[in-house]
């Protein structure tokens, strides 16, 4: 989640993504065996997702250069910089009300009602609260309650060909 991103790699991304034109939607560092994985995911003002590889491939360059001179991680890391895709990561506020009608996968930081992964329409986003529709229920979830949030496009299979035939 944007919230969640540290201060010093929120220095580095920031005015690099400002100064395309782009804001961030998320980033995330992983470490792995020996190499820690930098992930940037960036969007449009507009929320379209239209950022072009060529956008993306310029802002890896000037991030991974500012990466550098910070010298935020130790040893090898990999910077994968990319837009939102098809199953659209929701990182801030204004991403979950743009997001609202749209298929959701949220995991939440503590159980409500049990469970801590919900997949459903969202119906609403309010207030700092998303109200998520699954089947023929529906739960209410504060966005300082998200850990991890996604919209996605549910591909229905049989739809899928039944389109093609046409």
């Amino acid at each position: 989640m944007y919230r969640d991103i540290s201060p010093a790699l929120l220095h580095v991304i920031e005015p690099v993504a400002s100064s395309h034109g782009l804001e961030i939607v998320d980033a995330s560092v992983n470490q792995g065996r020996g190499r820690t994985h930098v992930q940037v995911v960036l969007d449009t003002p507009q929320g379209d997702g239209r950022v072009t590889l060529g956008a993306c491939a310029g802002v890896s360059r000037e991030i991974g250069t500012g990466l550098d001179a910070d010298d935020l991680f130790n040893g090898a890391y990999t910077l994968e910089v990319c837009s939102p895709g098809v199953d659209r990561a929701l990182g801030r506020e204004v991403d979950f009300e743009r997001a609202v009608g749209q298929q959701v996968q949220l995991e939440t930081r503590e159980r409500i009602g049990g469970s801590r992964r919900f997949k459903g329409r969202l119906a609403a986003f309010e207030a700092g609260e998303a109200r998520v529709e699954i089947e023929a229920d529906s739960v209410c979830i504060p966005f300082s309650g998200i850990s991890k949030a996604n919209a996605f496009y549910p591909f229905d299979s049989q739809s899928d060909a039944q389109e093609a035939e046409h």
